[in-house]
C-alpha cells in the first residue's frame, strides 16, 4: 500500500541505566532503524552519577552511532541550565555533521539542589525560570548555526583563502547571567538548523516549546489517554497560533511506556497508534520501553510491520536527514534574503 498524505511518525528512546560500552546503543539504533524509525532519542543528565551507578554522555554515544547507522536521526537529552549556549550549540553541530544531518536535541533544564550544588555556580531556580533560560539557549543556538552562511567556507589552496568573511556574523545572544557574541566554531549544520524538540507535558515547558520546538514530546499516564493528549495538543496549537508559528510545522509526539511482552501486544500497540493517528490526537509517538532489549525487538517486528501492511507506516527513508524523515523544511539562514523574508 502507498504511504498516507499525513505520515505517522514514530521515535524510540534507547536508554540503558548503568550501560557504560556504547555497542548497546549501536545495536540498538540499527534495529530501530531496520523499522524505519524516524529517530532514536537518548536520555542524559547533567548531575554525578549514583554510587555504583555510570553514566554516559549522551551526545557522545550518539557520536558514536553515527558512523555505524546510515538513516535514522539522533536525539540525544542536551541540558541548558549550567552550561554554555556557546558549547551546546557546537555540540549538536558537530553530531549533525558526524551523522551528515540526521541530528536533533531534547533540550532540558536541570531543577535539583543536588546539581546546583554540583556546579556551585548558582542556586536552583523555579521551573519557570528554567524555561524561560531554556528558550533563551534555544534562541542563542539558533541563532549560532546561522552565524556562518551556506557557503561561507571556500576553501580556495589556490588564493589561499579558506572562508568568505562576509558570510559569518555575530549572534548577539542574551540570557541570564551569560552573552553569546559568536560566530560559531563549527561551520552551519547540513539540516541549517538541527531539529530541537521539548518534552512539553508540563506548562513551563510548554511555553518554551510553542516558540522554539520542531518536535514536540506529550508523556502519557500509565493508562494513555487521547483526551488528555488531545487537550494538551489544543492547548500547545493555540500557543503556536499566538506566536504566528504554523502547527503544521511542529511534530507532536505522544510520549509512551511501552511493555510488549508477546506478539499480540505488539499488535495492540499497532491499533493503539493508528487509532490516535487516525483521529488526529497526534502526529505520531515516542515510545520509552520499559525492556531494552524484549521490547524494541518487538516494536520492530511486530508493532511496525501491522502498521506497515495497514498503509499507515512507510516501509523506506524517503530521504536522508532528520529534516526530512520529520516532513520539515531546511531553515533559511536569517542572514540572507530568503532568511530576513521569512
Amino acid at each position: 500500500m502507498s504511504a498516507p498524505i499525513r505520515p505517522l511518525h514514530l521515535a524510540v528512546s534507547i536508554d540503558r541505566p548503568g550501560v557504560r560500552d556504547a555497542e548497546p546503543y549501536v545495536r540498538a539504533a540499527r534495529l530501530a532503524e531496520r523499522g524505519r524509525l524516524d529517530f532514536v532519542t537518548l536520555g542524559d543528565t547533567l548531575g554525578p552519577p549514583r554510587r555504583g551507578a555510570s553514566r554516559l554522555d549522551a551526545l557522545a554515544v550518539l557520536a558514536r552511532v553515527a558512523p555505524a547507522t546510515d538513516r535514522i536521526g539522533l536525539v540525544p537529552t542536551v541540558t541548558t541550565t549550567h552550561t554554555e549556549p556557546f558549547r551546546v550549540a557546537d555540540a549538536v553541530a558537530t553530531l549533525d555533521w558526524v551523522s551528515d544531518g540526521r541530528a536533533g536535541w531534547t533540550a532540558e533544564v536541570s531543577a535539583t539542589e543536588a546539581e546546583a550544588r554540583h556546579f556551585g555556580r548558582r542556586a536552583p531556580a523555579p521551573a519557570d525560570a528554567l524555561w524561560q533560560e531554556a528558550a533563551a539557549v534555544t534562541d542563542a543556538a539558533a541563532r549560532l548555526w546561522d552565524s556562518w552562511e551556506d557557503g561561507a567556507e571556500i576553501r580556495d589552496a589556490a588564493t589561499g583563502r579558506f572562508l568568505d568573511r562576509d558570510k559569518l556574523h555575530h549572534a548577539d545572544a542574551q540570557g541570564p547571567g551569560w552573552t553569546v557574541r559568536g560566530p560559531s566554531a563549527v561551520p552551519r549544520p547540513p539540516q541549517g538548523r538541527p531539529v530541537t524538540a521539548v518534552d512539553a507535558t508540563r506548562l513551563p515547558a510548554r511555553a518554551a516549546a510553542a516558540r522554539h520546538a520542531d518536535v514536540v514530546y506529550l508523556r502519557t499516564g500509565p493508562t494513555p489517554s487521547p483526551g488528555a493528549v488531545r487537550a494538551a495538543r489544543d492547548d500547545l496549537h493555540a500557543r503556536l497560533r499566538a506566536l504566528g508559528r504554523d502547527p503544521g510545522r511542529v511534530v507532536v509526539l505522544a510520549s509512551l511506556s511501552v511493555a510488549l511482552y508477546a506478539a499480540a501486544d505488539a499488535v495492540a500497540l499497532a491499533d493503539l497508534a493508528g487509532s490516535w493517528w487516525a483521529d488526529g490526537v497526534v502526529d505520531g509517538f515516542h515510545f520509552r520501553p520499559r525492556d531494552p532489549d524484549r521490547d524494541l525487538a518487538l516494536l520492530v517486528d511486530g508493532t511496525v510491520p501491522v502498521l506497515q501492511h495497514r498503509g499507515l507506516l512507510r516501509s523506506f527513508y524517503p530521504g536522508g536527514t532528520l529534516r526530512e524523515h520529520l516532513c520539515l523544511p531546511r531553515p533559511a539562514n536569517r542572514h540572507t534574503t530568503a532568511g530576513r523574508t521569512a
